[in-house]
């Protein structure tokens, strides 16, 4: 088994801003272009990158503005590894967040698919959280297309 070993690596952190979700996602489909991944990969990759930033604007820091911390590397065994991260209020019980139509916000009219979507569009999910220190998501995309040496 290839040992899988970085080839590249973005680091940036944005404000909570509902505005941002859209820079988030578009800086990192721009970043994993360079993989020459398929247009399916890219796709997959800012829907779960948009879902992740809006559980941090919506539900980990609902109360104000904060940080949202992103880190996204590019491997050479094809995959890209996408961690996303918040300070904000946290997670009491991952389990039953990740559940299917689970919300902590029903009447904002939240439909609680978000660890939903970011699952079936990439091909692993890490969820971490502690209640009042924050909350974070890795997700790992094995593409279609990238380069092998």
């Amino acid at each position: 088994m290839k040992k899988r070993s970085c080839v590249n690596q973005i680091k940036f952190v944005i404000p909570s801003l509902s505005v941002n979700e859209g820079v988030a996602r578009s800086v990192i489909a721009a970043f994993c272009a360079q993989a020459n991944p398929t247009a399916i990969d890219i796709a997959d990759i800012k829907c779960a990158v948009s879902e992740a930033i809006t559980n941090c604007i919506v539900h980990g820091y609902k109360n104000g503005i904060g940080d949202i911390y992103i880190d996204v590397k590019i491997y050479d065994t094809d995959l890209v590894v996408i961690s996303i991260k918040d300070k904000g209020c946290g997670i009491a019980d991952v389990k039953q967040a990740r559940q299917p139509l689970f919300t902590t916000d029903a009447e904002s009219e939240r439909s609680g698919m978000g660890f939903t979507v970011m699952e079936s569009f990439m091909d692993k999910l890490s969820v971490r959280s502690v209640p009042g220190k924050g909350t974070s998501v890795t997700m790992t995309k094995r593409l279609n297309n990238l380069h092998t040496n």
